[in-house]
């Protein structure tokens, strides 16, 4: 039975659905106004192997500060209902990523506590039209919706688009991992019992 979930949802700044499969090939669809922004969750979707559609639009005559954030939040939420049982998953994951000049690194413990990490020294301020720093708010958006430890940080690098490239890719490649089944494992991976 796939991993799968879709979850939609409007404000007043923003339209969005999402729907995802964690046991896809990493096909995707992306249709959001900030272009590379969807350049980033199509290679997440590739590197991850998740099926991914996200449809997204919002108040981006401001910035797009609610179109990110907001569609962190639903991605977060769909990966949570996909995620619902958690019997016999690796729950850790953790890659590093170079993309050229630049050393990206994520770990991930799927742990039902959203906690975020994030360490990165941008040399600009701006990728094309979009805000660098919504790339962290993005990831917290995530985590704190799908209740997920995660730690980045870019080791080095002076490209933006690299740096940026190589932390998406981590995070998609520490996901992977996290959310594969391990044989031995028998249930739920926790001496709790509960994640």
């Amino acid at each position: 039975m796939e991993r799968s979930a879709e979850i939609s949802r409007k404000t007043a700044e923003t339209d969005i659905r999402v729907r995802l499969n964690l046991d896809g090939t990493g096909q995707s669809l992306i249709q959001t106004p900030a272009g590379f922004f969807n350049h980033m969750l199509t290679l997440f979707s590739r590197h991850s192997l998740f099926d991914l559609e996200v449809r997204a639009a919002g108040d981006c005559e401001v910035d797009f500060h609610h179109l990110v954030e907001d569609t962190g939040i639903v991605l977060g939420e769909a990966f949570l209902k996909a995620l619902e049982g958690k019997e016999s998953i690796r729950r850790y994951g953790s890659f590093y990523v170079p993309m050229d000049e630049s050393l990206g690194f994520s770990a991930v413990d799927i742990s039902g506590r959203p906690y975020i990490f994030f360490m990165a020294d941008f040399l600009k301020d701006k990728v094309g039209e979009f805000d660098v720093e919504l790339v962290e708010e993005f990831f917290k958006a995530f985590v704190n919706s799908a209740k997920i430890t995660l730690h980045i940080e870019v080791i080095r690098g002076w490209n933006t688009h690299h740096m940026i490239e190589s932390i998406f890719k981590s995070f998609a490649r520490s996901l992977r991992e996290a959310v594969s089944f391990d044989e031995r494992e028998k249930g739920i991976p926790s001496t709790k019992g509960i994640l």
